[in-house]
């Protein structure tokens, strides 16, 4: 990625954030590399390290280093064979660093499923926000990008976003305040008790909400008294390989409409188990007394 860093400065995401890898597996991967690894098999010849260790490298896109892309390095993963492998004989294991992956016409991963594959493995992704996936359905339900909050007028708006936390201080008389993220930045939500307890279940449970409320902004604090949260969550399964195309659709719940029985079906993922990764992937969002 040389080309495209502006800066001489970057930072690295640590093997601590894939969660199931031990911390003796990875160090032992390090004291190993040398000059570096050159395939997926090299690991494993050199490192002695499990399928499972190097699946759980490979689904956090680690081998991305040698060439390969997430797909690439899972197939790769899954096409090793301890057990009566040639290049593992200890005579011939010395021998066996340069060995070629397997060939194969994978197809590419879709941006968004990436982004979802990322917060699967790693709970964050470097690559681009979930929201700004779904960002056309939003602007057709006339949902504004939370950065243009700064600028907004004194009345009503609509925003949406991630739940990132949720709070209920004890002493704010059962208020809730939730904080939204969206691509571009965070919205402050109020929500008053009658309304809580008319939508509690939304409130708590909802991983991607829209909100419609007043606007306020005291010296610069902005916060929205929520009058109506809806639940979004659905729309994220948008980002899903085995769901509609992203960003294709004008409206939210066009996704949702039955194939015709002689429409070809898309075929099953190797690496997915579907939409529901996409609402399982996402944080939950933080809750704060």
């Amino acid at each position: 990625m040389a080309p495209h860093i502006l800066g001489n400065h970057a930072l690295r995401l640590g093997f601590r954030l894939i969660s199931g890898l031990a911390e003796d597996e990875m160090r032992k991967l390090v004291a190993l590399r040398g000059r570096g690894y050159d395939s997926v098999r090299d690991v494993w010849l050199r490192t002695g390290l499990s399928t499972r260790a190097l699946e759980l490298l490979a689904g956090a896109d680690a081998f991305a280093s040698l060439g390969l892309t997430r797909r690439e390095a899972l197939w790769a993963v899954q096409g090793l064979n301890r057990a009566g492998d040639k290049d593992d004989l200890p005579l011939l294991r010395p021998l066996s660093f340069r060995a070629t992956e397997p060939d194969a016409d994978l197809p590419p991963m879709p941006p968004g499923e990436e982004v979802i594959e990322d917060y699967r493995r790693l709970k964050l992704s470097l690559r681009a926000h979930p929201v700004s996936f779904v960002r056309r359905d939003l602007d057709a339900k006339g949902i504004m990008r939370n950065s243009a909050l700064s600028n907004a007028r004194q009345g009503r708006v609509k925003v949406a976003g991630l739940v990132l936390v949720r709070q209920r201080p004890g002493t704010a008389s059962g208020v809730v305040f939730m904080t939204l993220e969206d691509e571009t930045g965070v919205a402050n939500i109020i929500v008053w008790p009658k309304l809580f307890e008319k939508l509690r279940p939304v409130v708590i449970g909802a991983r991607f909400v829209a909100v419609s409320g007043k606007y306020q902004n005291e010296s610069g604090v902005i916060h929205i008294v929520a009058e109506r949260i809806e639940d979004m969550t659905s729309l994220l399964s948008k980002l899903s390989r085995r769901s509609a195309e992203i960003d294709t659709l004008a409206r939210a719940d066009e996704i949702r409409r039955p194939q015709h029985p002689r429409e070809k079906q898309p075929a099953p993922d190797l690496f997915s188990s579907g939409s529901a990764i996409a609402r399982d992937a996402l944080p939950k969002g933080r809750n704060f007394q």
